[in-house]
């Protein structure tokens, strides 16, 4: 059997990124969901999820280029006046100098999951914006989160395997750039998995589409699908309509977005999936889409 998970991140960034997350799963593809607790239009997420219950809903849990669930005065290290720092790479180097507090972080992370279920949604899984739990001290945190809150999938975005995905996209700057930072990531993604295991969670649907982030077309997708393993895989997507509150943020995903909604509506998605005998399921691989 082989099952695909196609899942939304960014759920609740801005109303143009919930409508197109919401088109994209009403006539389209996509099965799941990972909605950021303090975006700015996670109101609106929330209630879209409660109105739609065929889609499944995750926590994106934030620790960068937002605000935080908690106060600031919580989070002296973590949230600068009331903002995270704005990178990947900023808040990680201050996470290996330990500059950071570990204990703010779960303090943080549990607010935000929190949020999300006070708000009355069943989340099925966790992953994190910018993949920033990937880093092993947070991981940890976020395996006893999923064990805390009785979340069974907890994401590994690892995408395998990853020399074979730097020659596939050799001839693409941008997926092969986006392809060899996937490759320096091996280790933690393999410590990532035997600490699932340690914590008797599920092992992670096999990642895909960590490559081409912001490079989606329906010939890009029935090649990652007709690649697709035995047994359950995550197709991860940012779809989305750009709007004037997507044009304040940080992001380089603008029109991209619209293209992914665009894809995954395609009638030819559709057909590819039942050509290939690729089951759509949300997460936690038991209810099909």
């Amino acid at each position: 059997m082989r099952a695909l998970v196609i899942n939304a991140d960014d759920f609740g960034l801005t109303p143009g990124v919930n409508a197109g997350v919401l088109d994209a799963h009403r006539d389209g593809a996509l099965t799941s969901a990972s909605l950021m607790a303090t975006a700015d239009a996670a109101g609106d997420a929330i209630a879209i999820a409660r109105e739609t219950p065929t889609l499944g809903v995750g926590c994106h849990l934030t620790l960068v280029d937002g605000r935080p669930a908690l106060p600031s005065s919580a989070l002296p290290t973590l949230a600068i006046d009331g903002r995270f720092r704005p990178t990947w790479g900023a808040f990680i180097s201050a996470c290996a100098a330990r500059r950071i507090s570990m204990l703010e972080i779960e303090r943080e992370l549990t607010r935000q999951i929190e949020q999300l279920i006070a708000a009355g949604l069943t989340l099925t899984h966790l992953d994190s914006h910018k993949h920033v739990h990937l880093y092993p001290p947070i991981f940890a945190i976020v395996a006893r989160l999923a064990v805390r809150f009785r979340i069974q999938s907890v994401r590994v975005p690892f995408e395998h395997p990853a020399f074979d995905l730097i020659l596939r996209h050799r001839r693409d700057r941008q997926a092969c750039r986006q392809a060899g930072e996937n490759l320096l990531m091996a280790p933690w993604a393999s410590g990532a998995s035997r600490r699932l295991a340690r914590h008797a969670l599920p092992p992670a649907p096999r990642f895909v589409g960590r490559a081409l982030t912001g490079r989606w077309s329906v010939a890009a997708l029935a090649d990652i699908i007709g690649r697709l393993p035995h047994g359950v895989s995550e197709l991860m997507a940012h779809p989305g309509y750009p709007d004037d509150a997507l044009a304040l943020l940080r992001t380089r995903l603008r029109a991209e977005r619209a293209d992914e909604v665009a894809t995954l509506r395609s009638p030819l998605v559709r057909q590819c999936l039942d050509r290939e005998d690729v089951r759509l399921v949300r997460h936690g691989a038991v209810v099909p889409a």
